[in-house]
């Protein structure tokens, strides 16, 4: 039943404009997120970084002068050397990500993961039990079909978000090394943010914006991959078979546990991104060590080892894990509230 003019305007802003505020919420509370757990994505670029076997082919002496440090031994160098605000350097361009993503990734994988509730809400019909029997038996025979609907849909949107978002991935990695470029003595890239995207833009034009976008969205899919296909199976389990409740320490564990699977599939192609991003150029904008993300992971194995596709897996695993939790509460409450609704 429709709301009258004079009754509507007396309405808070939440109920007039619903879906704009459920965005501008969702946009602060990634904001919020990301500035909470920057430090931890700036410590993995920088662990990313070490010991860079193309490194030699310059001449460069930093891989071999630079012993390798762990997550914590990172993160407290960078405070002693350059300071505790550093941890932050890139954080701008990482939320200017973020609004991307929430245009791109959100819509999609909110819709996705509805889908199962959404169908079941929709058919089932009030006032007949041996119905509701029915029609749960239907559902539970197509939930397969489902399931793989929304991990499809959540990759898809993945991979559509984060193409969109490369332009800041790539401006971020690169302010994140900044830092140990001064320390080096090596002259500093950009002045800032807008800079930033002013000199990529001008030396490599359009295309230069989107450097390393391959291994950015094979990492969005597999990381959403591992999200949507760990989190729902580890919170449904805990719930049905141990005491647990649906509650915070039950998001928490499924977050542990999804942020994990996503970190051990998305981890080497995140690794593959920040170094094809972060290495140096010539005038046309032209990576100077690698010529393909393909190039850039047979370098890797060949002068480091497997397991250098895993350097900076700890703090991405803990950074995620937050992440997680973080966007499947609020998925979880969205889907509540359309329980409600209908």
């Amino acid at each position: 039943m429709p709301v009258p003019e004079e009754e509507e305007t007396l309405l808070p802003l939440a109920q007039r404009w619903p879906r704009a505020s459920k965005f501008l919420l969702s946009g602060c509370a990634a904001t919020v997120a990301e500035l909470a757990t920057f430090p931890l994505d700036l410590t993995k670029t920088r662990l990313q970084m070490q010991g860079e076997a193309a490194l030699a082919r310059l001449g460069d002496s930093a891989r071999e002068s630079a012993p390798y440090r762990g997550m914590v031994r990172t993160a407290l160098g960078i405070v002693q050397e350059e300071g505790f605000l550093k941890l932050w350097q890139g954080v701008t361009p990482a939320i200017y990500r973020h609004c991307t993503l929430e245009v791109g990734w959100s819509p999609m994988s909110i819709s996705g993961r509805l889908c199962l509730a959404k169908v079941k809400i929709s058919i089932i019909p009030s006032g007949s039990d041996f119905c509701i029997i029915r029609i749960l038996c239907v559902i539970q025979f197509f939930k397969p079909m489902l399931r793989k609907k929304s991990v499809i849909g959540g990759m898809m949107a993945g991979v559509i978000g984060q193409f969109l978002a490369n332009p800041t991935d790539l401006v971020k990695v690169q302010l994140q090394m900044e830092g140990k470029r001064k320390l080096e003595g090596k002259p500093l890239r950009f002045r800032g943010v807008h800079h930033a995207f002013a000199k990529i833009l001008a030396e490599g034009g359009i295309r230069g914006l989107w450097a390393g976008w391959v291994p950015n969205i094979q990492r969005a899919a597999l990381v959403n991959m591992g999200d949507l296909t760990t989190y729902d199976t580890v919170k449904h389990y805990l719930v049905l078979n141990t005491p647990l409740e649906e509650n915070i320490t039950t998001h928490g564990l499924s977050s542990l546990c999804s942020g994990l699977v996503a970190s051990i599939l998305g981890t080497p192609a995140d690794v593959i991104k920040s170094r094809i991003m972060n290495q140096p150029r010539d005038k046309q904008g032209r990576g100077l060590l690698y010529k393909s993300s393909t190039d850039c992971l047979i370098q890797a194995v060949q002068g480091e080892g497997f397991m250098s596709l895993y350097k900076g897996f700890l703090p991405s695993w803990l950074r995620m894990a937050a992440m997680v939790a973080n966007s499947s509460r609020s998925h979880s409450e969205g889907l509540i509230k359309a329980d409600e609704e209908v």
